[in-house]
């Protein structure tokens, strides 16, 4: 009788991810590092490929990886998605095909350290959205919050100049990522009315939604004579987009919010207008003006006075 063969020795790397996997601060950290990269990226696209081309590959390129890593999910629940076609239409549209959209539109104008500050205004955006849309109540200091980061996008918009502000010449790259942050902070309200399915599949559905509408805005892209061939750089900032900020990312963040809850994870995507600015300056060797500084403290003092100060005291214990 043969005794039993010796178990396997224990893979290194395997016991990396496992233990990588069950740190959650550890894998927002990582998750808003990358988000921050994504308004790198973007500027470093500019001249190497097309802005509607990055949208389309970005989505497909995504769609691609989700289905090689969660088909048997995606096919599972499919029949459960198909009723609500109407509501996944709007979402991936709006919240990710146009986000994206004018967010790689305005790279073309802006700095990748406006377009850091800026982004990071979305869960303010969100707080007030909900107050005009859906009749969310709430406090006195929540609405001071709101007041005080809106005020960071009007610093970075006028470049701390009172002439640009009074004579309304903003910049418009600055102006496309506010409306996009808009659409992206409506995507977040929308989210309320998400399908009961795993993450991964709604996120699926709506990215495949997302590549789809984008489509249009490519062959406009290519009809206005605007469209070119990416170069080498370009194919890998592609691939780039289309698998660390729209899928790594992504399932790193779902992974994060199953292990501490979305109340606490949220409060680590304070990190993005973070990260965004310094390695826009370190990578791209951005300058960091005054204004810059002035315009982030505001975004993120008048986040947390939302977040934290002025959040009613049974919504921050959930």
């Amino acid at each position: 009788m043969q005794s039993p063969s010796p178990a396997a020795p224990r893979s290194p790397l395997l016991a990396l991810y496992r233990w990588f996997n069950g740190q959650a601060w550890l894998l927002l950290v990582f998750t808003t590092l990358i988000w921050g990269c994504n308004a790198v990226a973007a500027r470093l696209a500019v001249g190497e490929i097309s802005p509607m081309m990055l949208t389309t590959a970005r989505w497909s390129i995504c769609c691609a990886a989700l289905y090689l890593a969660a088909r048997r999910q995606i096919t599972a629940h499919w029949h459960t998605l198909r009723p609500h076609w109407r509501y996944l239409a709007v979402m991936g549209t709006a919240g990710f095909t146009a986000f994206n959209a004018l967010f790689y539109a305005a790279a073309h104008h802006t700095t990748a350290i406006n377009i850091a500050i800026i982004q990071g205004t979305i869960p303010v955006l969100v707080l007030l959205g909900g107050v005009l849309f859906m009749r969310l109540r709430v406090t006195p200091l929540q609405m001071l919050g709101v007041a005080v980061t809106l005020a960071g996008i009007v610093v970075v918009a006028s470049r701390g100049q009172l002439a640009v502000l009074t004579g309304l010449a903003f910049n418009e790259g600055d102006v496309w990522m506010v409306v996009a942050s808009a659409l992206y902070a409506g995507y977040m309200l929308g989210l309320r009315r998400r399908p009961a399915v795993p993450p991964i599949v709604f996120f699926a559905a709506v990215a495949a939604v997302a590549a789809i509408a984008s489509l249009p805005l490519l062959a406009a892209e290519v009809a206005t004579g605007h469209f070119f061939a990416p170069t080498p750089k370009g194919w890998l900032l592609m691939l780039f987009v289309g698998l660390l900020p729209s899928f790594v990312s992504q399932i790193t963040f779902i992974q994060a919010v199953s292990l501490i809850g979305p109340a606490r994870a949220g409060v680590f995507l304070n990190l993005t207008p973070v990260f965004g600015p310094l390695l826009a300056v370190l990578i791209l060797g951005e300058p960091l003006a005054l204004f810059h500084a002035i315009a982030l403290a505001l975004v993120l003092g008048g986040i947390w006075i939302a977040e934290q100060l002025g959040a009613p005291k049974a919504a921050k214990a959930s």
